[in-house]
C-alpha cells in the first residue's frame, strides 16, 4: 500500500492512498493527514486497506504528483543512523574521526519541521559550505515504548520512505569538534513522494532492511547505486537504539543513514563525500568537487520488475538570490 500527501493550504496537507501504478488515489475519510493515521493506526489501517482495494479494482481520482509534499511533512521527530560501516569507515578517514564503539549504532537528531517535497527546489546559502546530497532509506513508527526490544520494535515499523539527507560538509567537522552535535550543516532533508507498507515490497524486506539498491544520477550521470540490505543495524535495532531511554512518539521518522556497499568501487555511492573518501584511499587526495548551483540530482529506488517504490526524487540546488 502506498500513501501519500497532498499539497493544501495546511502544512500538513492530506492524506490519500495512492494506486499500486502512482496514477489514482483517494482520500481517507477520518484520518485528514498522516501524522493522524499514525497516532491512530489500529483504527485507521482497516480503512486504508479497504481504500487500497477500491484502487485495486479501479476506482480513485487521478493523482496531480505535482501537488504532492513529502508524505509527512512535517514530524515529530527525526533520527538519523549510520548504519552501513563501509561509508562510516570511508568519513572516518575523510574526517579523521575515531570509529564508533564495537555494537553501538551512531544517531543524531535531526531538523524535522519540515521535510521537503521531492520536486521543489533546494535553496541553499552558500556552496562553498561543501553542498552534498545523502541517499537514504527509512521507516515511519507508531508509538514506540522505552525499553522496546528489536525483535518487537520490528512490529512498531509502519511506514518505509526514501530521503535525501542534505548535508553541507565543510559546517560538519566544525559542529563535530563541539561534542554538540549538528545544526548548520544538517538543513531539510528531503522525501520521496510516496510511503509504503513493508509488504509493499515482498521479499526485498526482510531482517528490518530493504534490500534493493538506490539509484542516484547527478546532473544526468549515474552517480552510484549499492543494495540497501547491508546494513550493520536494522531498522529494528536502531528503533530499541533510540527507545532505549525514552519513549518513541508515532510519526518517528528513522533513517538508515547513507546508503554504501563494501564493493563501492564497483557500485558507486549515494553521496559526494562518499566519493571523496575513496579518491582519498587510492589517489590521496579528493579530486570530486561538492555540488554547485544549478546542478541537479535525481534518486529512486525500484522493484525487480522495474515499478517505481517510493516515486523519484529529483531535485536542483539554487541559491537564494536566484
Amino acid at each position: 500500500m502506498r500513501l501519500a500527501t497532498l499539497r493544501t493550504a495546511s502544512p500538513d496537507g492530506r492524506l490519500v492512498v495512492v494506486s499500486a501504478d502512482g496514477l489514482r488515489c483517494l482520500d481517507v475519510p477520518g484520518f485528514p493527514t498522516l501524522q493522524a493515521a499514525l497516532d491512530d493506526w489500529t483504527g485507521a489501517a482497516p480503512r486504508l486497506a479497504g481504500l487500497d482495494r477500491q484502487l485495486a479494482a479501479g476506482e480513485g481520482e487521478p493523482l496531480a504528483t505535482g501537488d504532492l509534499l513529502a508524505p509527512l511533512p512535517r514530524a515529530w521527530q527525526w533520527l538519523d543512523g549510520s548504519a552501513f560501516r563501509s561509508h562510516g569507515q570511508l568519513m572516518e578517514q575523510l574526517f579523521g574521526s575515531p570509529p564508533p564503539p564495537p555494537g553501538r549504532p551512531l544517531m543524531y537528531q535531526g531538523l524535522s519541521h519540515r521535510f521537503l517535497s521531492a520536486t521543489e527546489d533546494v535553496v541553499l546559502p552558500r556552496t562553498e559550505d561543501g553542498i552534498d546530497f545523502e541517499g537514504e532509506f527509512g521507516v515511519i513508527t507508531d508509538a514506540v515504548p522505552m525499553g522496546v526490544a528489536p525483535e518487537e520494535a520490528l512490529g512498531h515499523i509502519r511506514l518505509i520512505v526514501q530521503i535525501n539527507d542534505w548535508s553541507l560538509r565543510v559546517l560538519a567537522p566544525v559542529e563535530m569538534k563541539t561534542g554538540f552535535g549538528w545544526v548548520q550543516a544538517k538543513p531539510a532533508c528531503s522525501a520521496a513522494p510516496f510511503a509504503v507498507t513493508p509488504d509493499s515490497l515482498g521479499e526485498a524486506w526482510r531482517d528490518g532492511r530493504v534490500h534493493l539498491p538506490l539509484t542516484v544520477d547527478w546532473n544526468g550521470q549515474r552517480f552510484g547505486a549499492p543494495q540497501g540490505g547491508v546494513m550493520e543495524f536494522g531498522f529494528h535495532d536502531l528503533i530499541a537504539h533510540a527507545a532505549s531511554t525514552r519513549d518513541l512518539c508515532a510519526g518517528t521518522i528513522i533513517g538508515s543513514g547513507t546508503v554504501s556497499n563494501p564493493d563501492y568501487r564497483d557500485v558507486g555511492s549515494t553521496c559526494i563525500a562518499e566519493r571523496r573518501g575513496i579518491e582519498m584511499l587510492d589517489e590521496g587526495s579528493a579530486r570530486t568537487a561538492y555540488m554547485q548551483f544549478g546542478d541537479r540530482v535525481r534518486m529512486e529506488c525500484t522493484l525487480p520488475d522495474g515499478r517505481t517504490l517510493f516515486g523519484a526524487i529529483d531535485q536542483t540546488v539554487r541559491s537564494p538570490r536566484a
